[in-house]
């Protein structure tokens, strides 16, 4: 049985209208969570889906489509970091800003994001 993550949350999403059939997403997904139906993508196992996007970017059809780095894969960074609420899970971002490096050397600390979530 393969890895199971979050019930219910990723983001993968399938347009079977726009799927050709040539099966790329398939062959790219490390989950086996998609399959084709009558030469068409469907979104077999949703729960296995770890949100890496390698369907979506090999995709020539742009069938697929999915927030690689949210849903459970931005939960499960989020908790190893000790996060909470909507952090972006592919960036560092110390609670004060005198823990960072530059602060060291006398520069000042890189200017925040204007918007949570990731880049």
């Amino acid at each position: 049985m393969p890895l199971q993550y979050l019930k219910d949350v990723t983001t993968l999403r399938a347009n079977p209208e726009l799927c050709l059939g040539c099966g790329l997403c398939l062959e790219v997904c490390p989950h086996g969570v998609l399959e084709l139906r009558d030469q068409r993508v469907a979104v077999a196992r949703q729960d296995d889906c770890m949100e890496c996007g390698a369907c979506m970017i090999n995709c020539p059809a742009g069938a697929l489509h999915v927030q690689a780095g949210v849903g459970c894969a931005q939960a499960v960074i989020n908790s190893a970091l000790g996060r909470t609420g909507d952090s972006c899970c592919c960036t560092i971002e110390p609670r004060d800003a005198q823990a960072l490096p530059q602060a060291d050397i006398g520069l000042a600390p890189p200017p925040k994001r204007k918007r949570p979530g990731c880049c």
